[in-house]
């Protein structure tokens, strides 16, 4: 992979983590008028993980940032089917993995950035229909 395609996978790891970190009141506000599926959410932070994971040699993580990742990866990937079903805002609600999650990318943020209150990811809206 080459440097901006590094940087950009650095950045986006810390904008995932940022918002998985994020108190559930901000993640929802975030959220906004959007309906994120909490499927498709679990999967792109596990593949962020197991990406920035392989990667770890080019980031120069020190061993407890991996052991953070590892421990996110692993925890995403405890969600069992029936609670990845439906919408992300009702999930973070019913399903107390989120309130694990919220601990263990804190966790990592922390170690890794000093502080693990970041800047959360510029919501994408979807395109506006032209009809």
């Amino acid at each position: 992979m080459n440097d901006l395609g590094e940087t950009h996978l650095r950045t986006w790891t810390l904008r995932m983590t940022a918002l998985l970190a994020a108190d559930s009141l901000d993640q929802l506000a975030w959220m906004g008028e959007r309906e994120l599926e909490t499927k498709n959410l679990v999967e792109e932070a596990e593949l962020l993980c197991r990406v920035f994971e392989a990667h770890a040699e080019h980031e120069a993580l020190e061993p407890e940032d991996l052991r953070n990742l590892r421990a996110i990866g692993r925890r995403l990937g405890k969600i069992d089917a029936t609670c990845r079903v439906g919408l992300w805002e009702n999930a973070l609600t019913a399903d107390p993995a989120w309130d694990d999650i919220r601990s263990l990318t804190r966790r990592f943020l922390h170690t890794m950035l000093g502080d693990w209150r970041q800047p959360l990811p510029r919501p994408v809206h979807p395109p506006e229909d032209d009809h």
